[in-house]
Order: structure tokens, then C-alpha cells, then sequence
């Protein structure tokens, strides 16, 4: 019987390539619980000395906490968002300045391919060579029925979700490559793997993450490189506001009767998330990153509430398993779901 290869052997680069992974409020999608939870003491954050981490999107949420964890961790962090010189990249570099952190901000916005170019070979420049993490985090929400999502909205979401994740891709893995190192984390959502009326297009690009960023994650593993899905619940982070104001911006250009045609829908101001704590993503981000090479999740859904979405992750991976099993890429399949 042939012995079963691990993800560990996979990235050590000991196997040849050719060996060959209650109710539900319809106007407030997102996932997770909408009462406040105690929150327990936050768990220690590893020690990152000696990493360097390239994180988009980080003018707000989750990038701009991770940003900040990460460096204050130890690693040599640089923070990128769009629109640069703007008010939140000056608040890092000062906070980086009063702290004494290795924090460095870069413009790149993520829906621009020279953009992306330019502050990849910027990251890689302060970073002395390859990344050894990318954070792939930028995204846009609008919510409402599907009929309602203009071709503008469609094309925006899927450019910052879904485009801008693969421009990250293909900019930073040459040189992880050459390496044959280095940890891609694509920031996904409940809502990557189950759906909720009236939220929209923006499943639908989370449903879109998911599978190219498993699919990266077979065709990446004897290449020694990890890739990691992050699934957060609903947060009370900026993405809310952004939601609000997009949503508003698309109602104001939808034709009244199309709009009368799903009374049932309603925008909401609040967000979903309680007092649940925005960190808790980067913490699991650094806690992923700290861990040996080879030993890394596929998946990791975050959220102290509900995570209704672990039963389809646990049958996906039965299922890629039993697929799999039976093609070339049998080891590949092992190598990333363990």
C-alpha cells in the first residue's frame, strides 16, 4: 500500500510536481448573532519577528487592526489602500512612528493592475526580497435583491473582490515561487459558502473566493506555498457603513417600480456583530501564520457566535477528498485538507 503523503512533505518539496484538496433577517445579511456577547480576555498574539506581511485594505477593519497586531507582534508589516496621501495611512505611520514599529504604508488599489504592480515591487522592495504572507483583505459590500445589483455595482464588487485578489496573486507568487515559500491568506465570509436573501452580488463574489482560493490552494502546495481561507461571521466593522452608503448610492439610481417589485426588503442602519471584537480575524491570522509550515488549515471560520457554514466546509472537504482521490492530483488533495 502506498503511503500517504502530508501536507508537510508537500511543502518541503520532497515530492515531484508530477505526483500528482432562529430566523435569518433577510435585510441584514452577513452572519452571526445580533445580541452582545461577553467578551472573554483576548488570547496572546505569537511572536511574527522575522515575517514580512503585505496587507490590503488597510485604511479600515480588519486590515487596519491587523496591520497594527501584526506589527506590534514583531513582523515587518506593510499596510497598503487605495487613495493615498489620505488621513487613515497617516494615523499608521504615526502610530508606527510613537510605537517604534516596522509599519509601512503603500498605495495600491486593488482594481488598478499598474497600481497593484507598483506597490507589490514597493512591499518587495521593503520587505528585501519575497513575501513571506499576503493578506489579501480589500473588498466592497452593496446588498439588495439580485435584480437590483446594476451591471456598475456587479462589476465593482467582483473587480475589488474577486479581480483584486487574483492581481494580488499573480503579482506576489513569482517570487514566493522562487522561494518555494510563503502563506496566502484571502479574507472570504459566511456568506462564501451560504446564502441569505437580499445580500446581494456580494455572496456571490465570497462564493468566488472560495473557489479559486482552494483551487490555488492544491496547485500551490507542492510549490511550498500555503494558502488560507478566513471566514469571519458579521463584525461591526466600517464594511457596515460602506454597505449602507453603496446600497443608498444603487437605490438612488434603481427605477421605482423595479425597486416596488421586492417590498420586503428594507435597508437597515445597524450592523450585524454586537459587541463582538474586529481583532479577533487578525489574531487568527497571526495565530495561522505562527504555525509550521505543512500544519496550516484550509479554512478558518472566525466568530465567538454561530458558525453555521463549519457543516458545509466539513461535507465540501469529504467531497474534494473522495473526488480527488481518484486522479493524479491525490496527493495534492492530501497535502491541503490534511
Amino acid at each position: 500500500m502506498k503511503a500517504k503523503l502530508t501536507r508537510r512533505e508537500l511543502l518541503a518539496g520532497t515530492v515531484a510536481a508530477a505526483a500528482l484538496t432562529g430566523p435569518v433577517k433577510a435585510q441584514a445579511p452577513g452572519g452571526g448573532s445580533t445580541q452582545p456577547e461577553a467578551r472573554a480576555a483576548a488570547p496572546a498574539v505569537p511572536f511574527l519577528g522575522g515575517k514580512s506581511i503585505l496587507v490590503t485594505g488597510s485604511s479600515t477593519g480588519f486590515g487596519h487592526a491587523g496591520a497594527l497586531l501584526y506589527a506590534r507582534a514583531g513582523a515587518k508589516v506593510i499596510a497598503s489602500m487605495r487613495n493615498v496621501p489620505r488621513p487613515e495611512a497617516e494615523t499608521l505611520r504615526r502610530v508606527a512612528r510613537d510605537e517604534r514599529l516596522d509599519l509601512h504604508v503603500v498605495e495600491i488599489d486593488v482594481t488598478d493592475d499598474a497600481s497593484v504592480a507598483r506597490g507589490v515591487a514597493e512591499a518587495e522592495r521593503i520587505a528585501g526580497g519575497a513575501l513571506d504572507v499576503l493578506v489579501n483583505n480589500a473588498g466592497i459590500p452593496y446588498t439588495g435583491p439580485v435584480e437590483l445589483q446594476d451591471i456598475a455595482a456587479t462589476q465593482a464588487m467582483f473587480d475589488t473582490n474577486v479581480v483584486g485578489f487574483q492581481r494580488l496573486h499573480r503579482a506576489v507568487l513569482p517570487a514566493m515561487r522562487a522561494r518555494r515559500a510563503g502563506v496566502i491568506f484571502n479574507v472570504s465570509s459566511q456568506l462564501g459558502r451560504m446564502m441569505i436573501p437580499f445580500g446581494g452580488m456580494y455572496a456571490a463574489t465570497k462564493f468566488a473566493v472560495e473557489a479559486m482560493s482552494e483551487q490555488l490552494a492544491y496547485e500551490l502546495a507542492p510549490r511550498g506555498i500555503e494558502v488560507v481561507i478566513i471566514q469571519p461571521g458579521g463584525y461591526p466593522t466600517q464594511v457596515w457603513p460602506n454597505r449602507i452608503r453603496l446600497t443608498r448610492q444603487l437605490l438612488d439610481r434603481t427605477p421605482d417600480e423595479l425597486e416596488a417589485g421586492y417590498p420586503e426588503f428594507q435597508l437597515r442602519d445597524s450592523a450585524l456583530g454586537g459587541n463582538t471584537d474586529p481583532a479577533d480575524v487578525p489574531r487568527a491570522i497571526a495565530e495561522i501564520i505562527a504555525m509550521p509550515a505543512g500544519t496550516r488549515p484550509l479554512r478558518r471560520p472566525v466568530h465567538p457566535g454561530p458558525k453555521p457554514h463549519e457543516a458545509i466546509n466539513a461535507v465540501s472537504e469529504q467531497v474534494q477528498r473522495a473526488v480527488l482521490s481518484r486522479t493524479p492530483y491525490a496527493a495534492w488533495a492530501e497535502a491541503v485538507l490534511g
